[in-house]
């Protein structure tokens, strides 16, 4: 079975230029946990997902960096939770996603993908076909698609 066989063909995803407010707000609609980042040509420039935002969210502690010459203290975060969260609305997606993303072509076999998947530890994987994003496959489609016939 071929990637676009089976891949989910109503991908939600943002713009380059969207805030992670925009992001944060399809996420609660559409009940789901990431999407890929877009330009206006429709092509993959980034992924961005709820782990991204936790990242941002979470308390940073002081970290003490020990090298052979000297000793660094990298500074936690000072502000409070709340403004933290309210920072983070109005940064563009950009400013806190994944640009390096794994993707898939059209026409990848579902081993393959259920391979990247789980080598990868990620929960979606875009489909590409000549370089423009034309579905999203996930873990479950992976599973649904290849058990369906065996219970």
């Amino acid at each position: 079975m071929k990637a676009h066989e089976f891949m989910i063909r109503q991908v939600y995803k943002v713009k380059a230029y969207d805030t992670v407010r925009t992001f944060i707000e399809k996420c609660i609609e559409h009940r789901i946990s990431g999407m890929p980042v877009i330009n206006d040509r429709n092509e993959i420039v980034a992924y961005i997902s709820d782990g991204d935002v936790m990242r941002y969210i979470g308390k940073h502690e002081d970290i003490i960096v020990d090298s052979f010459f000297q000793v660094n203290l990298l500074r936690g975060d000072d502000d409070a939770f709340e403004e933290r969260t309210q920072r983070l609305l109005d940064l563009n997606v950009l400013m806190i996603a994944k640009k390096k993303v794994v993707t898939v072509p059209w026409d990848e076999d579902i081993e393959k993908i259920a391979a990247i998947l789980g080598k990868k530890q990620i929960k979606k994987v875009p489909v590409e076909r000549s370089g423009v994003l034309v579905g999203i496959i996930s873990r479950g489609d992976v599973l649904r698609h290849s058990f369906k016939s065996l219970l």
